[in-house]
């Protein structure tokens, strides 16, 4: 039989369950190192806001009080060009503070708007807004931010009052 190490089996069983193959001939155990795996894989799949284009991606749970439209909320954020790679603004470059603004009441563009409603204190989410729930058709050039650009957000809530 053919041996693979610990990363080697948490691989094949990813490939199985993701994919629908059935790899029979390699059963696998499960010990408390697979469930683990098993529950990052499901906490780095990206989840769809209902009735939006944006999606989020949990990269770092929260605790605590959640974030509900109308409250005030204070984030790190960092925005991405999705088709360059190119960051276009983030509150931890040097001269820049977090973001403070009201939630859930259209301050801030729709995608972050929603993408940032029931995130908990200290967690951290990486947002995938599409251009209509972004900047549009015209984009924001002064940001370099390209007609129909597709934007990455990730946000870290600081503070909820």
């Amino acid at each position: 039989m053919l041996r693979l190490g610990v990363t080697k089996l948490l691989s094949l069983a990813v490939l199985q369950r993701s994919s629908g193959l059935l790899l029979s001939s390699m059963p696998l155990r499960h010990t408390a190192l697979q469930r683990a795996a098993a529950i990052r894989v499901r906490s780095i799949m990206s989840t769809p806001i209902p009735g939006f284009g944006t999606t989020f991606t949990i990269l770092k749970p929260g605790d605590g009080a959640a974030v509900v439209k109308g409250a005030t909320v204070t984030v790190h954020a960092t925005g991405v060009v999705q088709e360059t790679g190119k960051k276009f603004w983030s509150t931890k470059d040097p001269d820049q503070q977090p973001f403070t603004y009201t939630a859930g009441v259209g301050s801030v563009i729709t995608g972050w708007d929603q993408g940032l409603l029931g995130m908990k204190l200290r967690e951290e989410r990486k947002l995938v807004i599409p251009a209509d729930e972004g900047y549009g058709k015209q984009g924001f050039p002064a940001w370099g931010i390209p007609a129909g650009g597709t934007l990455e957000f990730t946000l870290e809530v600081l503070s909820i009052e």
